[in-house]
């Protein structure tokens, strides 16, 4: 076969980029029937259908019944612009369920990654049997929420309890609770944080083997001392995962629902009652499903309201690669 060795005139060289050809539009529809794009939308169709269906059109609806009053007869429906919301801020029942709802998150989020970096820290140690403890930690995160609710409600028992046969060692009568109100709360925080420490510790502790060496041997070489080494190398490098952790346990604190149900049935009095619960109490207790969507409505503006200033937050304190 001959080969042309002519050099080409600029004229002539007119170079297509690589795989112009192959993502080329064809047809008149702009290449929506080509085989790429008709893969693509036999994956994608169904998935935005199925979502459009199972949520966000119940989202739409649960607005649009937020501003109406229904009959709870007839189950008619008239517009009632904002006399929902306008009920729910003047009910004092409300204000101690969104304060139940603050004090749960706070508590829950503070005490389940503070000791899940706790517990973290120790696995990553070369401790004997560490892997079978690690197995243990994370076990309960695996418990269905029911059940936990059930065996920490016996733990609970001011009679025959576990924890009241504890105190009874030292002369210290068990409290009531989860038939106090002061102390209810208290024992959903303890009983949700347990179940989900180990997750919070597993997390943590793939950060911690994530990290290189050379830090701290750089930082020792620096004769800095455990704490600084903790401070300065240990958070910084951990706070991708720590604002991971934050962030989905915030949501998922704000949805608890399985333990409040199963231990108090959201009292006594209201005092374990928080939004989810209250939406749950409103709309299939009461049957007010008019109240339990402007609830709802005020549960998604206030996880949107923390989502948004812990994206905020995430500009200014995560590090990612040591940056």
């Amino acid at each position: 076969m001959a080969v042309n060795n002519e050099p080409m005139s600029s004229a002539e060289w007119n170079p297509q980029p690589i795989g112009e050809a192959f993502y080329r539009p064809k047809g008149s529809f702009g290449g929506l029937l080509s085989k790429e794009w008709f893969l693509f939308l036999l994956f994608v169709i169904p998935n935005f259908f199925f979502l459009g269906l199972f949520t966000y059109w119940p989202l739409i609806r649960n607005f649009i019944l937020s501003t109406q009053k229904v009959n709870p007869y007839t189950k008619a429906q008239s517009f009632a612009g904002t006399d929902n919301f306008t009920w729910l801020f003047n009910d004092r029942v409300f204000k101690q369920v969104v304060t139940n709802t603050a004090i749960f998150i706070i508590c829950c989020v503070v005490f389940t990654l503070g000791l899940g970096l706790l517990v973290a820290l120790l696995l990553n140690e070369r401790l004997k049997g560490r892997t079978a403890v690690r197995a243990m930690v994370f076990a309960p995160y695996l418990i269905a929420g029911s059940a936990v609710a059930l065996v920490w409600a016996y733990i609970f028992n001011p009679r025959f309890g576990l924890l009241a046969m504890m105190l009874g060692w030292f002369d210290i009568s068990s409290p009531r609770w989860l038939e106090d109100p002061d102390w209810a709360l208290a024992a959903v925080i303890i009983t949700y944080v347990w179940k989900n420490l180990g997750f919070a510790a597993v997390v943590f502790l793939a950060g911690l083997q994530g990290i290189p060496k050379d830090l701290y041997e750089a930082a020792k070489l620096d004769g800095a001392s455990a704490w600084w080494r903790f401070r300065s190398v240990t958070l910084p490098m951990l706070s991708p995962i720590s604002f991971f952790l934050m962030v989905t346990s915030v949501l998922s604190t704000f949805q608890a629902f399985d333990l409040i149900d199963v231990m108090t049935g959201g009292g006594p009095t209201y005092s374990t009652t928080t939004l989810v619960y209250y939406v749950y109490d409103q709309g299939w207790m009461a049957q007010r499903w008019e109240r339990a969507a402007a609830a709802a409505v005020v549960l998604f503006v206030l996880m949107l309201v923390v989502t948004a200033m812990q994206m905020l937050w995430e500009r200014r304190q995560v590090h990612y690669d040591g940056q």
